[in-house]
């Protein structure tokens, strides 16, 4: 997208979003964390959970804006599909590269994760962008959703029965995970996969709700009429989704139908209110400096926080201690309380990575992946 063409609400939201993706990634203490920035341990929604569909509804947003005008020249599609292609394989990519780093252990490497499902959102919401009208994309996404709903609820569990979604390893998708991926689950887990399988199928669908934002942002009307129907749509889908909740429980874990359609609603919502103040009331653009210089390398910002983040915790760096734990226990728990030392250390790391996008912003960088 062209400096001039770019939409600073969406440079903005998506710079907010991973900034806060590598904040809450980076505590002093995983023990230690104030509540908004913790998951929830299992049904319910947090602001942190909020982030990766935020995302990845961005994605699908900026699919919307930057292949707009190449999805009817049919001529320009397998040109464009082969880059979808690339950009898909090298994010997947990236993101095993990050999960090896440093000790590439390959018998229990990790083979989901945050990039890589990305890669694959991207993939199909850009392929489907292009080749399928918008009346077909909200028809697939209503039978992602609904097919999702009644897999995980009516199909039973191989050699368990049926599932309960109260339990985390009791799912269908945690079967799944275990059956297909084996050793290469979050260590976290052990029995499932935050960013597994079936899991990926629904994000797909919060990216293809971004799909449909970008395509209606993108229509010659009006700024105001572009905020009105985004905001009514995003109140609509959050309602939707919350309601669906007491049925299908809404869970960052599973990706559940009802977090799909609740998460992509407030970021429809967020999106509505940002484009109303930068873009139509052009307000408060030097206040979100720091977000948009975010917004511009994500993907770079990003990966240098997982590399960094993995070197400061190798053992030995200081007599027996990582630099980490050095400097957590020297620095901040020295001065501050448990809660306030993790968040200040979260505080400082999000500060050098803004450094760097900071010096990318004033040399002009944008770096693609």
């Amino acid at each position: 997208m062209k400096e001039s063409d770019r939409v600073l609400s969406l440079d903005v939201l998506r710079g907010a979003t991973v900034a806060f993706m590598i904040m809450v990634n980076n505590p002093g203490s995983w023990s230690t964390i104030y509540a908004p920035l913790k998951h929830a341990a299992w049904h319910g929604c947090t602001p942190t959970d909020l982030v990766f569909p935020f995302f990845l509804f961005i994605v699908g947003v900026s699919i919307g804006f930057s292949m707009y005008s190449a999805r009817s020249k049919k001529e320009r599609h397998p040109q464009l599909i082969k880059k979808i292609i690339s950009r898909s394989l090298k994010l997947i990519g990236i993101g095993l590269f990050l999960a090896a780093f440093p000790y590439f252990e390959l018998t229990t490497l990790r083979f989901p994760g945050v990039l890589q499902r990305i890669g694959i959102v991207f993939f199909f919401c850009a392929i489907l962008f292009l080749k399928v009208d918008w009346q077909g994309l909200c028809a697939i996404i209503i039978t992602v959703l609904l097919g999702y709903w009644g897999m995980m609820t009516l199909i039973p569990i191989p050699e368990i029965g049926a599932p309960n979604l109260d339990d985390p390893s009791m799912t269908l998708s945690a079967w799944l995970d275990r059956l297909v991926l084996g050793n290469h689950l979050w260590s976290g887990t052990k029995t499932w996969d935050p960013e597994g399988i079936l899991s990926t199928i629904p994000a797909i669908g919060t990216g293809l709700l971004g799909v449909l934002a970008g395509i209606w942002f993108k229509q010659p009307i009006v700024g105001q009429k572009k905020v009105a129907g985004s905001l009514i749509f995003g109140i609509i889908i959050c309602a939707l989704g919350w309601g669906w909740g007491y049925l299908f429980p809404i869970n960052k874990g599973l990706w559940s139908s009802s977090f799909v359609l609740y998460t992509a609603g407030w970021a429809s919502i967020g999106l509505s209110l940002s484009y109303w103040l930068l873009d139509v009331q052009k307000r408060g653009r030097n206040l979100v400096l720091p977000f948009k210089v975010f917004g511009l390398n994500p993907m770079a910002v990003y990966f240098l926080s997982g590399i960094v983040a993995r070197l400061v915790v190798i053992k030995g760096a200081i007599g027996d201690q990582s630099l980490k734990s050095w400097a957590y226990e020297n620095i901040y728990l020295s001065t501050l309380s448990p809660l306030n030392a993790s968040l200040a250390y979260a505080v400082t790391f999000i500060s050098l990575m803004y450094l760097v996008a900071w010096w990318l912003y004033k040399k002009n960088i944008v770096i693609k992946v």
